[in-house]
């Protein structure tokens, strides 16, 4: 059977297993010196246009957003390591747990069948 000829159930199934293998390698992505999370994040956008429903799109846009947050926060917390070591080993500490704990959370919202919350919208 072809991918394209997939039933309704098995794309489901096979869709559920990607987000559980894109969750692992977020969650582990500092294991690999973050490889993990740029594979991870390159699948997150080929596999967005290809999402049933708003579960699924909701977990994506998570796993999205933790990424370049994370890696917005790590480039501004940069130049701690330039100028003062401590600091910079600090903010970073946190936010690589900031960063795990929002994997953590995703990951196991997505095992109990809960959509993630829309961003609040900019005022």
């Amino acid at each position: 059977m072809l991918p394209s000829e997939l039933q309704p159930h098995d794309e489901q199934k096979t869709l559920t297993l990607v987000t559980h293998v894109l969750y692992a390698l977020h969650t582990l992505a500092w294991l690999s010196g973050g490889v993990f999370a740029v594979i991870a994040i390159i699948i997150n956008y080929i596999k967005r246009d290809d999402l049933p429903d708003a579960f699924f799109r909701s977990h994506f846009r998570w796993q999205i957003r933790t990424f370049w947050f994370t890696l917005l926060w790590l480039l501004l917390a940069s130049p701690l390591w330039l100028l003062f070591f401590v600091p910079g080993m600090i903010a970073y500490t946190v936010i690589g747990l900031w960063y795990l704990y929002r994997c953590i959370k995703g990951w196991w919202r997505f095992a109990e069948g809960r959509a993630l919350p829309l961003p609040a919208p900019l005022a």
